[in-house]
Formats: C-alpha cells, structure tokens, sequence
C-alpha cells in the first residue's frame, strides 16, 4: 500500500465505523467489517518487504507513512537546520531516500534556501558546458604510493567506517552487497572484518581501531599473526589505522554489553555480554616515527596492500610532526582520511561531538595544505569524511583538495534509517542499528542492497553532472577559486580567498 492509499483506507474504515455504530449494528458484524480489514493489512505488512517499519510494527507502523505524506508542507516551518542554515532533514533526507529508491528526485519551484543568508554556497558554472555523458560516469582513484605493490582502484565515493556490533548483520549484508553491485568500497569500521563483510563479496576497507579487534592479542595489543590472516583475504583491498573520529577524537569506542552477542565477540576477541571499550589511544606506537614504523609494517603483513590512517585534525602541530616523520623515515602512507568534527555516532559524550575536533572543511584545506607544503601531496591520496550526502558535497571536498570521499550517515539512510536516535539503545525500529533479531528482520538485505547501489549510482552522476556544466572533464582539475560561499549580505568569498592555496614544498627548508 503507498501512503494514499493507507489514509483512503484509514478514512473509509472510520467512516465506516461511525455508521455502523450509529445505526446499532450487531456488535459480530461490526467487528467482522472493523477488525477484519486491520487482520489484511497487518498480513500484508508483515509479508512485504520494502518497509522496514511496517514489517516490523504491522498497522500501526502505517501512521508514519501517512504523516510523512503531508511532512513537507507540515515540516517547512519546524525544519532542523544545520549550521548554514541549511533544511538537512527536509531536503537531503528526502534526496537520499529518493536516490536509493530510484524515484525523481527533481524539486519544484526553485532554490528552497534563503540565498542571502551567510553560509550559502554555489559553484561557478560554464557558458562552456561539457556533456556530462561524455565524463567517466564513475570516476575512479589508484590509492597506491611507490612502496604499495597492490594499489587499488577505487570510486570516489565510498561507504565510510562503521562496525558489525554497532550495525546489524542485515546493514551490513545489505551495505557490502550494495558496494558490490556498484563496484565500490566499505570501509569496515573498527569492529573488524566479519563473516557478514565477507560473504556478499564487496570490497573491504579494513579499519584497525586502538582496541585492535580482529587482530588483538588476550591483553589487547596488536597481534601481527591474526592481523595477517585477514589482511590476506582478496576482498580487503585497503587497511586503514584509526587514530581518531570526528565525532568523538581522543574518546574511544564503546560496545554496550546488549549489542556484544557471542558472535560479536568472537570476531573482535573479546569477552561477551561485557561493555567494550577502545582505548583513546593506540599501543601500538606513540610518536610520529612509530606510526610511520606501523605504517610500514602493515603494508608488508598485508602483501603489499594499501595502507593509510584516519584522523579529525586536533592540534596543528602535531600533523606537521607527522609529515616531517614521513620525510626524516622515508614511509610514506598510501592514504589519509580526513574526518571532520561534524561526523556521527551513536557513542559520543555531547560535549565530544558538539565541541572537539575540527571542522571537515578546515581540517581537510590544512591537511592537504600541509601535505602540498611537506611536498607530499603527490604521493598520498586524501579522504574526505563528514555529512556527505551530495553531488555539491563531493564536488566541495574535491576542489578543496580530496581525492575522494566517504559517506556513513547517507549510507544508512539509504538502507531505511529514519534518525530514530535510539542507536545506541539496541531499539533502532528499522533493524539498521541493533543486535535485536525482532527488529533485525525488518530489514530486508536483498530490497536494502539495491537501494545502496541506486544511491551511490545516483549521487556520482550528480557529481558528474555538476561537474560537465562547470566546464570540467576531470575531478582533479577541480580548484578552490570554483566555490563561493557568502559571508556577508553584501560580501562574497572564493574558497581560494578563506582557504589559500598552498605551494609545493613552501615548507620544507
């Protein structure tokens, strides 16, 4: 049943019901014609499979739907908005969900943002427009330095780090089983690599966390020897070392003892129906030249693959001590993903995810300003990480000097999230965010697949789109003096002018 038609369904049935009373049917009639239709529509919902909510909350998950169908008129007035002012819900929530569906997702009467507002930005267009259909459709990025002897092509745009535990094994399925039909990469998270990464076949970013899981030892330090057996695996295509999140850098993880089943515990090697917390820091190194050392270690254990780190920029200085590690040990890592302060979990303190960590656009223009100024840029490909739903975003992260870029929040949304906020409460209603197999069931992997892939399919050729009317046949051509953003009523600012283009090797002396 579409939303129309539930709330045609829902008006007859009151109406019915009025009636009836009215005119003092016998009370077995009464409820044949009332709770008989309820019985069809809860069978109905129970069976289909495109509605996590009303499989797994039959009739009574219908109101949803109906009031979702007059949202937008309702919600245009009490629309959360983002730091620019941005309608994140009413725009972006509504654009990933019609991109995973596949449906149009064209918008009527114009720009529904205020133009004049601080924060709005644009790109410049070309009176020179290419044929977007003449572009690579999907854009591709070789991550691979001269030390690297499996480099490995990849989208650019990928799913970005989030861990079996925190997520279902039905996300997970149904996020890997996207990725693999869309020939793109999940990034693991740090929970480790499970069966349910590994059995649809999609390519794997592996990423190891401070607690080491999937390749720990019984007093939780890296172990080389486990870490070796599943780097090995054909589908882990890259290994990324988790120094800190966006969300909440130098906190650690958390694994409530609800979400930490047998089988969890199992693939990170730990104890079950315990909470599990990672480490703020690692073990395995503690300067910049140990971290390089840890670099390189991975990369040999791993056969030659890939090897980067994930940061959220914090104190400056300690970037640039990382940079001059990577000049003084001639180690160099393959990548570096840049997460910004903005980005999401369901297990961060407030005061971690509202006030530490850089933002991702100024962390990302001090990153690769300081690589270029190291001259190491050349050499490293750059990730960009933090609320990436669109084609603008991509296009964004990119002229600011990404290669590439990751995306967990549109992801999750893709495969039926609803922002419930109950992640961290194992009672996510839609079975994306919990260990719950009432709520698991919900989620139907093969539909949810499909819509992983729409999206990613979708959001890159609005990239390229984007891309074709300003004139550019290539994303690395793609420069800061191509963005606006406005600061003022009266003033406007190229991103080149608020983030200053760096010069190769200014820095070294």
């Amino acid at each position: 049943m579409n939303p129309k038609q539930i709330f045609a369904a829902s008006s007859i049935l009151a109406i019915t019901s009025i009636v009836l009373i009215s005119i003092e049917v016998p009370a077995i009639l009464w409820l044949f014609i009332v709770i008989g239709p309820l019985i069809i529509i809860g069978i109905v919902d129970t069976i289909q499979t495109k509605h996590a909510v009303r499989r797994n909350f039959p009739v009574i998950g219908n109101f949803r739907y109906m009031l979702e169908k007059v949202r937008p008129e309702i919600m245009q007035y009490f629309v959360e908005t983002d730091t620019e002012g941005a309608p994140i819900n009413r725009l972006f929530r509504s654009l990933i969900y019609q991109r995973a569906k596949k449906v149009n997702d064209t918008t009527p009467f114009g720009t529904q943002m205020d133009v004049y507002r601080a924060g709005y930005e644009w790109a410049d267009h070309s009176i020179y427009a290419k044929n977007h259909t003449d572009l690579a459709h999907e854009p591709r990025v070789m991550v691979g330095g001269a030390n690297c002897t499996k480099p490995y092509s990849a989208s650019i745009l990928n799913i970005s780090a989030m861990s079996f535990g925190a997520l279902s094994q039905n996300a997970v399925l149904a996020m890997n089983t996207g990725a693999k039909i869309g020939n793109f990469a999940h990034n693991t998270g740090e929970g480790g690599v499970s069966p349910y990464h590994k059995q649809p076949g999609g390519d794997l970013i592996w990423q190891i966390g401070t607690g080491y899981f999937g390749c720990r030892t019984k007093d939780g330090n890296f172990c080389p020897d486990t870490f070796q057996k599943n780097a090995t695996i054909d589908n882990v295509k890259m290994i990324e070392i988790k120094i800190s999140q966006g969300a909440k850098p130098g906190h650690g993880g958390i694994l409530p003892a609800s979400k930490n089943t047998e089988e969890i515990a199992a693939i990170r090697h730990v104890e079950a129906h315990t909470d599990v917390h990672s480490p703020p820091g690692h073990s395995a190194f503690s300067n910049p030249e140990e971290l390089m050392q840890f670099v390189k270690q991975l990369r040999e254990l791993s056969g030659g693959k890939p090897v980067g780190f994930k940061l959220c920029v914090g104190k400056k200085a300690e970037f640039e001590d990382m940079c001059k590690a990577m000049i003084s040990t001639g180690i160099k890592p393959d990548f570096m993903t840049i997460d910004g302060g903005e980005g999401g979990t369901g297990a961060a303190p407030i005061e971690f995810s509202n006030s530490l960590g850089m933002p991702l656009r100024d962390g990302l223009s001090f990153a690769v300003d300081t690589l270029r100024g190291y001259d190491l840029k050349k050499d490293i490909k750059v990730i960009a990480s933090g609320k990436i739903f669109s084609g603008f975003h991509i296009y964004r992260a990119i002229a600011l000097g990404a290669d590439m870029v990751s995306s967990a929040r549109a992801m999750m949304m893709a495969i039926g999230c609803i922002q419930a906020l109950q992640c961290n409460t194992n009672t996510c209603p839609v079975g994306v965010a919990t260990q719950d197999k009432s709520l698991m069931k919900g989620l139907v992997v093969s539909d949810k697949a499909q819509r992983v892939a729409n999206f990613h399919h979708e959001t890159v050729k609005s990239f390229t789109e984007l891309m074709a009317a300003c004139g550019c046949t290539d994303s690395s051509r793609l420069k800061r003096q191509d963005i606006n953003r406005r600061v003022g009523m009266n003033k406007v600012m190229k991103y080149n002018e608020i983030y200053p283009d760096v010069e190769e090797g200014s820095f070294i002396t």
